[in-house]
Formats: structure tokens, sequence, C-alpha cells
């Protein structure tokens, strides 16, 4: 594997900008050095067992087994809009989301405290759930073979979460979110220090890939790839995705970990 050292470019991106479409720089395995500090790496072709769990996570996430949030690129228009374009075979981009672990407060809901995803109680997700969490642990796995001391400082870190809203081991939560390319942000609400975990499942489609602009790198997410980054680091979105052909999709199963459930 190799290592690629990140260096710091001068751009103008800033928080809740749109990421453009940028050819992928980052396409081999590699370690992420910045200084003398390992902070994360990428493997385009997980180990079989993970690419076999992520094949099953995704078949079951996109079936009608998984709740999920539902959103369409574009305007929805009113009901005679909407019965023009099924009249003229036009169709939205789906989005889907499905959150799974520990979900955070949310006093503007008028909930203010942690809770469990409501999709841990919904009997035909539980193929679902167990798979995403299987992965979470290989994915574990595959973090203290490749980074050793960056399992055992999250480990540490997550010692201050209950055991009740982790998932797995080193994080707390998990989403995975499909055709939703992200506008620029950063992840604060993520323990400082932790890494988040993001596979790809793609098929039939183009983008998708993850830019983070401080250092000019765009991180090509094949099908069946991992990348594991401290999400909180740096400002970071997800290039657009383009189907290239009828049912092209790009799905993301992702796990980070929350700071919203440390010393509670």
């Amino acid at each position: 594997m190799k290592t690629i050292e990140l260096k710091k470019v001068e751009h103008t991106v800033k928080i809740g900008d749109k990421c453009p479409y940028i050819e992928p720089n980052v396409t081999e395995d590699c370690l992420f050095v910045e200084g003398d500090e390992v902070v994360g790496f990428y493997i385009s072709e997980m180990p079989k067992k993970m690419c076999e769990l992520a094949n099953l996570a995704n078949a079951e996430f996109r079936s009608n087994n998984v709740p999920k949030s539902e959103m369409s690129r574009g305007p929805q228009g009113n009901k005679k809009q909407k019965a023009e374009r099924a009249k003229n075979g036009v169709e939205l981009v789906t989005q889907f989301s499905t959150i799974l672990g520990g979900v955070p407060p949310k006093p503007h809901m008028r909930r203010p405290y942690p809770t469990v995803s409501s999709v841990h109680s919904v009997k035909t997700a539980k193929n679902f759930i167990k798979a995403m969490l299987l992965l979470a642990k290989e994915s574990e796995k595959l973090i203290k073979e490749v980074t050793p001391e960056q399992y055992d400082k999250q480990k540490e870190l997550l010692d201050q979460v209950p055991d009740q809203y982790k998932f797995a081991n080193l994080f707390t939560s998990s989403i995975s979110n499909f055709n939703i390319s992200a506008q620029f942000h950063r992840d604060t609400g993520n323990i400082v220090g932790a890494s988040n975990v993001i596979i790809c499942k793609k098929n039939n489609s183009k983008g998708g890939d993850l830019n983070i602009p401080d250092y000019g790198a765009t991180i090509g997410q094949k099908d069946n790839s991992i990348l594991v980054y401290p999400a909180w680091r740096n400002i970071h979105g997800v290039t657009p995705i383009t189907p290239t052909h009828e049912g092209g999709y790009r799905n993301s199963l992702v796990f980070y970990p929350l700071n919203a459930f440390c010393n509670l």
C-alpha cells in the first residue's frame, strides 16, 4: 500500500457550496499521512467477506424491508405536473437514507434526549441491521490491521460512550445514503480524534466521489471500496452522481462516532 502525503493547498470552497464533478486523483490503495501522523486509508476493493456483507446490506436496504427517509432531486410540483412527468416518462432521481444505532438529542423536535434508531424495532429490517453490524465489525478488524494506533485511539475514545449507544465497538451510528451527493460540510458532531468508515456500493453510475479541497484530493469511491477518514477534520463534499445506464446508482454505507453520546 502506497503512502500519500497530504499537503494543504489554497482554495475558495466554503461550507454549503455544491460539489462539482471532479475526476478522482486518488484511485489506488493508500495510506493518508499528514506530517508524521497517519490520518486514514483507502482500499479500492475490500476483503471478500466484507464485499459479501456489503452486497447483502445494499440489497436489503434497497428492498421494501427497510424503512427509509425519501427525497427526490428536483421540484416535485403539483399532482397535474407529476402526472404530466409520468405521462412523458420523466422520473426524478430518488434518494433514500436510513440511520441505525444511536440518534442524538433533537431539542427542536421536542426530543432533548438520545435514543436508538426506530429501525431497530422493525422486524423486516433485521437482516439489514445484522449485515450492517457485521460489516462494522469487519471494518474495525481492517482498521486494527492497517492502522493499529488509530484503532486503539478510537476504542479508548469510545469508552466514554455507554454500550447501549454503540454500533459495534468504534462507532455510535450508521447511515446509508442512496444517490445522495452531499454539499461541502464538516462533521462537527463527530468525536474529535475518531474516524468514519465509508463503504461504497456503485452500479452503472459515475461520480459520487469524495472531494477534500484542503488537499486537492478527490477519492474515487468505486464499488466495494472502503475509505477510513476523520470527517471532523476537513470540509468535504460528494461529487454529483450520474447514472450511465437505467437503474444506475451509488449507495454509501457509513459508520461514524458522535460526540453527543459521550459521558452520558
